[in-house]
């Protein structure tokens, strides 16, 4: 398990209230769990910069995904 993992066990969990078919933009500040296979030196790198790695591994998928929709509505 991923040592810097802290779960919040005060928070209610979401996975009860997910409908079956996501919506297309989540709530600000919904996460989900996952597991992803990551290239340990791109890992490191983020690890790298201190504690919060997810977070910015997070922000530059997301800043990927807005540019990637933005090509999309300008395409169409």
């Amino acid at each position: 398990m991923n040592k810097e993992y802290e779960p919040d066990w005060d928070q209610p969990s979401l996975q009860s209230h997910m409908p079956a078919v996501e919506p297309k933009a989540a709530p600000s500040g919904a996460k989900q769990i996952v597991t992803i296979r990551l290239d340990v030196d791109m890992l490191d790198w983020f690890k790298a910069a201190g504690p919060g790695y997810q977070t910015r591994i997070n922000q530059v998928l997301r800043e990927h995904m807005d540019a990637q929709r933005a090509l999309e509505v300008d395409g169409n």
